[in-house]
């Protein structure tokens, strides 16, 4: 939602005003402020309810995050085969 609301913002603005809006809002404190906002909520719904979704948050994560880290080495792996033929 908050991403909506900024792309909102900045439909209406021309090129050039667009850094001077983001700037104020890219500080150090602002990000730590919004990001201990997020974790908040994120506490709220689903730790204090006692919800196993977050076990799934973990798993899926870890899962996307393992894929990630391997999949320069699987490019690498891939285009050898090509090269040589197979084995």
């Amino acid at each position: 939602m908050a991403m909506r609301a900024l792309y909102n913002e900045i439909r209406a603005m021309k090129v050039r005003e667009v850094p001077a809006y983001l700037k104020p809002r890219l500080t150090w404190a602002n990000v730590k402020k919004s990001t201990d906002q997020a974790v908040d909520r994120y506490i709220e719904k689903y730790i204090e309810t006692s919800s196993p979704e977050p076990i799934f948050h973990i798993c899926f994560g870890g899962m996307a995050f393992s894929y990630l880290v391997g999949l320069p080495q699987e490019r690498r792996h891939l285009e050898h085969l090509e090269k040589h033929g197979g084995h």
